[in-house]
Order: structure tokens, then sequence, then C-alpha cells
């Protein structure tokens, strides 16, 4: 069954991962470009010199290339999660949340969207280049790794929490809603913020930058929570009717 379930989050990760690649190209990629024509634009002629000897033939050669491979990158990443996602599916199947295996591939992904994206976003927003200092890097990422754990410890105490309530729905969501915010808004109160944009960098690329990063993420969770809903609902009919047949 594992095995089975593996398969499933591999390709639907991957057919997901895909459909990501096709918004991302279309409503992000735009926007890279513009900050990378910002971030060139803004360098002094020495140092521009060396940017472009470093990078790129970028703008000539880089750019195209990094676009051809960003359904590469996306499909990747999307069968990287898929394997991951089915191994957690296996582990809470029949234990938590729908009974139907469809309705848990959408919860277990909406859940997973929220926890490992939408929190850390909310206090660490996607930047385009020319925007966050370098000699920052290693701390910027490391504060947005612990957003992403903090996320899923506070999903892993709301599913905790809402199991042990044995009142009524409303007291059980509100209870897990409770567990669920209480960690995750001090976290972005108490972690340290990381505003790195430099003056004059136009507030519209940026918003519609980080727009479109959140927007390829919805769109990879909701196309892989479908997906391997559907592949699931559709194995759980195949099981039935060979258990009736036989």
């Amino acid at each position: 069954m594992v095995r089975t379930l593996l398969v499933r989050g591999l390709l639907a990760g991957l057919l997901a991962g895909i459909v990501a690649g096709g918004f991302a190209f279309v409503f992000g990629e735009p926007h890279l470009d513009a900050a990378i024509a910002l971030e060139e634009g803004a360098a002094a002629p020495a140092a521009a010199h060396v940017h472009d000897h470093e990078h790129g033939d970028e703008g000539a050669l880089g750019r195209p290339v990094q676009k051809a491979g960003l359904f590469l990158a996306t499909g990747l990443y999307g069968v990287a999660v898929g394997g991951v996602f089915a191994l957690v599916f296996a582990g809470l199947r029949g234990r938590v949340g729908p009974r139907s295996d469809g309705g848990l591939a959408l919860a277990a992904a909406g859940t997973a969207f929220g926890a490992t994206i939408l929190v850390p976003f909310v206090k660490y927003p996607a930047n385009p280049p020319a925007v966050g200092d370098p000699a920052t890097i290693d701390q910027r990422t490391l504060l947005y790794v612990v957003m992403i754990l903090v996320g899923l410890a506070a999903t892993a105490v709301a599913v905790a929490t809402g199991r042990r309530v044995t009142a009524g729905p409303w007291a059980r969501w509100g209870m897990a809603a409770a567990a669920f915010l209480v960690p995750v808004v001090a976290a972005w109160v108490l972690l340290p913020g990381t505003d790195e944009v430099p003056e004059g960098f136009p507030a519209t690329l940026l918003w519609e930058f980080r727009v479109a990063s959140l927007g390829t993420q919805l769109v990879f969770w909701t196309a892989f929570g479908v997906l391997f809903g559907l592949l699931s609902d559709r194995a759980a009919r195949r099981s039935a009717v060979a258990a009736v047949a036989g």
C-alpha cells in the first residue's frame, strides 16, 4: 500500500509541478526579468562589468536557459514533495481527518500549504533580485526554516488538541485554531524582521513578484491536492468493485 501511495504521490507531484511551472512562467518570470534589469541598471560601471562577466550572459543566454529549466525545477520539486506527502498520508490515513482518501488528500494538502508556505510567507515573503543583502542570506534562510518548523509544530499541536477535545465540533475547531495560532503569532511577533528593500525599489514590482511567488505555491498545492485526491478516490472505487466482484 505504501508503495502504491508513493507512486501516486510522485505522479501527482510531477503533474502539479508542471502546472505550477506554467503559472510561474506566465505570471512570475516577467517580474523577475524586471527586477534583474533594475539590479543591473543600479550597479556602478565597474560592478556592472563584473556582474555581466559572472552572470550572464544571464541576459543573453542565462535567462532563456533558466526559463526553459523552470519546468524541470518545478517538476523535480513536485516529485520530492509528492514523495514526502505520500509517506505522511500513509501515516494519517484512517487516523485523522476525513474518512475518504480524496477528502483527506485535500485537507492534508491545504494544511501543508498553510504550515509550510503561508506561515513563513507572512513573516518572510519572497524577494526578487536586488532585494536583500547577500551578507545576510544565511541568517534569512535560517529564519525562514524556523518559521516552517513553527508552522509544522503548530499544526501537530492543533491536530492533537482537536482530537482530545470531546465537546461539539465548534469547540473542537476553536481549540484547534487557537492551538495553531498562538505559537504562530508569537513567532511572527518575536522573530526578527528582514526588511532589506533598497530605497527606490518599485513597491508595485515587489508586491507583484511576491503575489506571483505565493500564487505559484497555491497553484501547486491546489493541483497536487486535487490530483492526489482524484487518484485516491479512483483507487478506492476500484478496490470496492474488486471486493464486490470477488
